[in-house]
């Protein structure tokens, strides 16, 4: 290890600032250098290594159109962040510091050698994105200086300026390039229209409009129960794809929630392994300009009202053209039954209107079946 690269260790070990570190495709040297230096507990909460990419939807919640971006680097530093603030011991600052590089491989790469680290405080995302001159080094060569750029961006993200002290070891044609952004109030922002929607990955760790493509149930969660978290494990496994909880601010049937609504509901949904979509949009053709090439997964009684014209101001030309918007996003439906007036009513009994049955797919009885809502629990509860 270089001295310079021991001293920059040294100093963050020495600084009170707790890290959630999460690399993958590169930067791994930098937590090698972490725990070879005596005091890594003062410093580290955890490092993930989410190499797969079933282990990087595993780790998000869901799964980025391109992995090596400085975009996804933002995703997975604010889901390490979410971490960090669960872990930390009251008082604590943390930060979630990311690592998404593609580097030399034991094949030849079409695209450019090239890295991004992220780092979120909770105020603002800071990005160092670097492309690598290809062919100039080997993969020992590319992963240390992944790694020293990690080390630069965990100090700097801690107000040390020992992260410059640490040789870059870059060519001249080589620059690595800052952005800083900042992420707060992001419900404030939803709430007066400024983004689309927002993702929850925790406290502290809201990202706006993040290009969310999956599965998405959809529903107030007043509160989240058992049966919504078995139709998301069942949905997951007939789609193949992560699901993500949706709430929308606004209802059709419903007042409009309020900061402080969202804010209670949010705990619920901490620690769990899907995450929470926030957004503007009651109506599924609007959700599918926001989340295009997503299942939305619904009860029969949902569903229903999405083919029911009654709920167009009577008019069927409206009811089509919001189906026909969905498909032209590439969205479409997975419909669970329900048990109505001694029978259960799956997806086979909605008036599906002709031209748009390719929309719609229904799980059985056996499929999924419980007869359970949230108006129930909160009669029950209070």
């Amino acid at each position: 290890m270089d001295e310079e690269i021991r001293a920059a260790v040294e100093a963050l070990h020495a600084n009170p600032l707790k890290v959630a570190l999460v690399v993958s495709g590169g930067g791994s040297q930098a937590l090698a250098w972490l725990l070879a230096v005596p005091g890594a507990t003062r410093t580290l909460l955890e490092a993930v290594v989410p190499y797969g990419w079933e282990a990087m939807v595993g780790f998000l919640g869901w799964r980025p159109r391109q992995y090596t971006s400085r975009r996804t680097a933002v995703s997975m530093a604010a889901a390490a962040c979410a971490r960090a603030m669960r872990f930390r011991e009251a008082g604590e600052t943390v930060l979630g510091v990311s690592c998404t590089a593609s580097i030399v491989s034991d094949r030849p790469k079409r695209g450019a050698h090239r890295c991004h680290v992220g780092v979120w405080d909770g105020g603002t995302a800071t990005t160092y994105s670097l492309q690598l001159e290809k062919g100039l080094r080997d993969r020992p060569g590319e992963e240390d200086v992944v790694s020293r750029l990690v080390l630069r961006a965990l100090a700097e993200g801690g107000g040390l300026a020992s992260g410059s002290g640490v040789p870059a070891n870059l060519t001249p044609g080589e620059e690595v390039r800052v952005k800083r952004q900042p992420v707060g109030r992001p419900l404030e922002r939803l709430l007066e229209g400024k983004v689309g929607s927002v993702m929850f990955y925790g406290p502290g760790a809201m990202v706006a409009d993040e290009p969310f493509r999956g599965a998405v149930l959809s529903g107030s969660f007043n509160p989240l129960h058992a049966g919504h978290l078995r139709l998301a494990r069942v949905a997951e496994e007939r789609l193949g794809m992560p699901l993500a909880f949706e709430t929308s601010v606004h209802n059709v049937d419903k007042p409009s929630l309020t900061a402080a609504q969202i804010e209670a509901r949010l705990p619920q949904f901490v620690g769990g392994p899907r995450r929470l979509l926030l957004s503007r949009e009651p109506l599924y053709k609007d959700k599918a300009a926001l989340y295009p090439g997503s299942v939305f997964v619904l009860g029969y009684d949902t569903a229903q009202r999405t083919v029911d014209p009654a709920y167009y101001e009577g008019d069927p030309g409206q009811m089509r053209a919001a189906l026909e918007a969905i498909r032209e996003q590439g969205c479409r439906f997975l419909v669970a039954g329900r048990a109505q007036g001694g029978q259960f009513l799956t997806m086979d009994d909605l008036p599906i209107p002709g031209g748009y049955e390719d929309l719609f797919e229904g799980l059985s009885e056996s499929d999924f079946r419980m007869d359970l809502s949230s108006t129930e629990l909160r009669e029950r509860y209070h």
